[in-house]
């Protein structure tokens, strides 16, 4: 733990570090990137920035992914997750929806869930939207999905993928089957999409 303290204050009294930082923060916001501000954002972290400059960025990232999301829609474009812009996207979006039902805000968790089911075309982590939208429908509590549904274990945090939670304790057909109703209804929810191209 000291080794990693010196480490901190070493970056934060490194000028290069701090001005290629400061140049990122910039092209961050020149550009829109919301990949470049999940950069900022864990280098401030990293870092033990002020809260303040911290909340800035994440403000800066959710409302930038729900901008781009809503252009998508518009443009009936779905999210290519091998393009860092669209998988950071994503994950703005998978985080938000992960904190409202956390927050037990289950009608705002559940509309995410299901765009980012509508939104995304790798099929396990679709699937995977679906169960956790089925999660909310059902009535489980945000603790509830976690504790019994969803498997830490399986969990690779070398697979960029695993930002999202995709392992289930068991199979995800097998859920989907078993939420078979719900299922159904978030797809007749998500046909209002379809119905304006």
């Amino acid at each position: 733990m000291e080794n990693e303290k010196i480490d901190i204050e070493a970056l934060k009294n490194d000028k290069v570090f701090m001005d290629n930082l400061k140049k990122l923060e910039e092209e961050m916001k020149s550009e829109n990137s919301i990949a470049k501000g999940y950069q900022v954002l864990d280098a401030k972290l990293a870092m033990e920035s002020e809260e303040e400059g911290i909340n800035d960025i994440f403000a800066f990232i959710v409302n930038n992914s729900f901008d781009k999301l809503s252009e998508y829609l518009t443009e009936h474009k779905k999210f290519d997750m091998s393009n860092p812009e669209d998988f950071a996207t994503a994950r703005a979006i998978y985080e938000h929806g992960i904190q409202r039902y956390s927050e037990n805000d289950k009608k705002g968790a559940k509309e995410i869930f299901l765009v980012l089911y509508y939104m995304i075309v790798i099929e396990n982590l679709r699937d995977a939207m679906m169960v956790h939208a089925c999660s909310v429908m059902s009535g489980n509590s945000f603790d509830k999905f976690m504790d019994e549904t969803v498997d830490i274990t399986k969990i690779d945090p070398t697979d960029p993928m695993s930002y999202f939670i995709t392992e289930f304790a068991q199979p995800t057909h097998m859920l989907l089957a078993m939420f078979a109703n719900y299922v159904n209804e978030g797809k007749k929810e998500l046909e209002v999409l379809d119905k304006k191209k």
